[in-house]
């Protein structure tokens, strides 16, 4: 009966107390983190293919809008991304 209980390594155990326990916290606790990078990082993907690319249009639409150019430059100038 000698080496075959809890203490010296019985089911379950990684290479006995308190080594094991030891072993055993850090191997769950990476995988938790790794499971928890994996999600975030195509949560990101996700987030990031959801958006779609500003155009050079686009921002001169945005400075007409906030007043940075007057009605005759922004005809100019979007005249001459159309060409």
């Amino acid at each position: 009966m000698m080496g075959t209980g809890y203490w010296a390594g019985g089911p379950g155990c990684f290479f006995g107390w308190p080594l094991g326990m030891i072993l055993g916290i850090i191997f769950w606790g990476a995988l938790i983190y790794g499971i928890f990078l994996l999600f975030s990082r195509l949560a990101k993907r996700r987030a990031r293919d959801g958006e779609k690319e500003e155009t050079p249009l686009d921002i001169l639409k945005k400075r007409y809008a906030r007043g940075e150019i007057d009605a005759e430059e922004f005809g100019q100038r979007k005249k001459n991304l159309e060409s």
